[in-house]
């Protein structure tokens, strides 16, 4: 009567760091890209000419932690791989997949957009949107979908997998 069970629930701390990783990451990526940005839009911001500006600072943040968490997870998946074989390859090749993302986003198109969103011409009363910004917006918007798929799709597999 005094035999207590010890059977207790453990998961790995890989396992752990890549399911906070990606919550938080898609959790944040929502919030900034369905209700931060639709608000800015909406409220008429995008007609400033400081718009570029701090669309800029608050994307420059983002990346940068988008950068740390796709880390993480591609960390946390090579590590979780190692130590269980017979978890899929599938997985490996989502989280590089976000870790592209994340580079391309950083160091690729929100450098552009921003470039072409400044308003350098201090005699040109009107401020027009250039095409290729919708083109930019678009691709941005598409990654975005690419990347909640995927990220969906590994938070579900490392959740299932605990």
């Amino acid at each position: 009567m005094t035999t207590i069970s010890t059977i207790e629930f453990r998961r790995s701390s890989w396992q752990t760091a890549v399911l906070f990783a990606l919550g938080f990451w898609l959790s944040a990526s929502l919030v900034l890209d369905w209700v931060i940005m639709p608000s800015l839009y909406v409220s008429g911001m995008m007609s400033q000419d400081s718009f570029t500006t701090v669309g800029y600072v608050i994307f420059w943040a983002f990346n940068r932690l988008e950068l740390l968490f796709a880390a993480v997870v591609l960390t946390g998946v090579l590590a979780w791989r190692k130590i269980h074989y017979q978890w899929h390859t599938n997985s490996l090749l989502l989280a590089v997949i976000l870790f592209a993302i994340a580079i391309f986003n950083t160091y690729l198109l929100t450098p552009q957009m921003c470039a072409m969103g400044i308003h350098l011409n201090l005699f040109d009363t009107v401020s027009t949107i250039p095409t290729e910004m919708n083109l930019l917006h678009g691709s941005y918007f598409f990654l975005e979908v690419i990347k909640l798929v995927v990220g969906g799709t590994l938070l579900f597999r490392c959740w299932q997998n605990s």
